[in-house]
């Protein structure tokens, strides 16, 4: 791997400098508390792609009035696309994007992929579909050392999209670029009280998570460019949906298939009908084992934001939901860890994996991403898992024979 610049401090940015945090200034005492000056790396970067930064940094949405101005937000420009995945265009072999990298290399068995000798900035359309059909199937695609204006990251985006990216209601985005979010602790709102000991300190279904869950359409492919990040820590991991669901046994995956689980959003809102309460999270229903749209594989669509199991009570979904989850978060051969260095890329399938950050790190971690719309979550009865259709060994063990087991003279 080619050795790392090491970007100009801060102080070769004087008069820039001075220009942002004037300009966040004038912006103290409204709802963010979120404003500062992005590290040198990101300053770079930005100037280069033309992008100022003269009138405070980062750029935050107007804050939805409540739930439901939110949910309306959400949901904009979306009902009545027909979007069409470019993975569904491409290669099946892959050989344009395989021809001109020069290394691929399958990090674990089941998930995860690193491109070596490729920047993202120069695929060709063919190429941008093979990729969307490697990531589809892979999980989660890796590239380090990436010359990626935040335009030329916008506009893979758009292609992986089918013309379609979420804009946040709520976090922060790159100025000028309402489509470009930002990744960077410095920016959240409120006060960050996270830590080595507490890493998500009141804040329900963070951790493993899957970004829009609680969507009506989801995202599809997300795209994390990290230009910032600490040398020893801050690493982020990813759960394959897939593999989690061949997990299960062949009892269970014939009890969870086609049930409707209920999501919660991470971020709540004002509660239109009470004002005064608590705000609440936007809430949605969605199968709980989906099938993805190109791959034709089942994976279990599970994260501590599926909250409850349509037509049952309280108690019982609690309880085959903390299952679940277990599986998904603890199962260490379904998932792959990823070390950041400064100008790497992630790119995932938001539909078959999970993801956290390794909350380890005091230094900073910034970064910029890109949410591409796909398709409104579906079931379909006549979809394989990975590991039927790949025809995977150990897919298909029997359910364990506790009759057999305990006539045998074993002990349970």
């Amino acid at each position: 791997m080619a050795p790392v610049a090491t970007p100009a401090p801060l102080e070769d940015y004087t008069d820039l400098v001075a220009a942002i945090s004037e300009a966040n200034a004038a912006k103290k005492g409204n709802y963010y508390a979120g404003h500062a000056v992005p590290p040198p790396n990101a300053i770079k970067r930005y100037l280069a792609a033309g992008i100022d930064l003269t009138q405070g940094y980062p750029a935050f949405p107007e804050l939805p009035a409540d739930v439901e101005a939110a949910t309306a937000f959400e949901n904009q420009g979306r009902e009545g696309h027909a979007y069409v995945d470019p993975a569904g265009r491409a290669d099946p072999e892959k050989k344009a994007l395989f021809a001109a990298a020069r290394e691929v290399n399958n990090l674990t068995k089941h998930i995860g992929t690193e491109i070596v000798g490729l920047q993202l900035k120069d695929l060709t359309n063919q190429q941008r579909d093979e990729l969307a059909l490697l990531v589809a199937e892979r999980g989660v695609v890796f590239f380090r050392d990436q010359d990626l204006p935040p335009q030329a990251q916008v506009d893979l985006g758009l292609h992986l999209g089918d013309g379609q990216i979420k804009t946040d209601s709520v976090l922060p985005h790159v100025p000028g670029l309402d489509r470009l979010g930002i990744i960077w602790d410095t920016s959240r709102p409120g006060p960050n009280s996270r830590s080595f000991r507490l890493p998500w300190p009141g804040i329900p279904a963070h951790g493993w998570h899957i970004d829009t869950a609680a969507d009506p359409i989801t995202n599809g492919y997300t795209h994390l460019f990290q230009d910032t990040v600490p040398s020893d820590s801050g690493d982020t991991l990813w759960s394959s949906g897939y593999a989690a669901y061949d997990k299960l046994s062949p009892g269970l995956k014939k009890w969870v298939d086609g049930l409707t689980g209920i999501y919660r959003s991470t971020i709540t809102f004002k509660n239109p009908e009470r004002p005064d309460g608590p705000p609440i999270p936007i809430l949605e229903r969605a199968p709980v084992v989906r099938t993805h749209p190109v791959t034709k594989w089942k994976t279990l669509f599970v994260t501590r934001q599926l909250v409850g199991l349509e037509g049952f009570d309280k108690k019982e979904s609690d309880h085959f939901l903390k299952y679940l989850v277990d599986v998904v978060e603890n199962t260490v051969d379904i998932q792959v860890r990823w070390h950041w260095t400064p100008n790497a890329s992630a790119i995932w399938d938001n539909r078959v994996v999970a993801h956290t950050v390794s909350r380890d790190f005091d230094g900073e971690r910034h970064g910029t991403r890109v949410q591409s719309y796909s398709d409104r979550p579906f079931f379909d009865p006549e979809s394989k898992s990975r590991g039927e259709a790949l025809g995977l060994p150990g897919w298909n063990v029997p359910a364990f024979d506790t009759e057999a087991h305990l006539r045998a003279g074993f002990q349970l």
